[in-house]
């Protein structure tokens, strides 16, 4: 486990606390799973378009011709 200073703005810091305490947790956990959704978020966009960049259009739009085109059900709809 690694130490890290931080410095944040007082209404930051604050904010943090009065989250970490609805939530039941401490700050540091808090601020570790923020950083780790930010991360987590990061990282799957790069995956993601590592991804595309393998991806056929072709294979996909073949794919795509196979979907009937119905409306979709009441409970579906937007």
């Amino acid at each position: 486990m690694s130490t890290l200073s931080l410095r944040l703005p007082d209404s930051l810091h604050n904010e943090i606390k009065s989250l970490a305490k609805q939530e039941g947790i401490s700050i540091n956990q808090f601020i570790s799973s923020a950083v780790a959704e930010k991360m987590s978020a990061l990282l799957t966009e790069s995956y993601l378009l590592k991804r595309a960049e393998h991806g056929n259009k072709e294979a996909f739009l073949n794919a795509m011709s196979k979907v009937p085109d119905i409306e979709p059900y009441q409970e579906d709809k937007l």
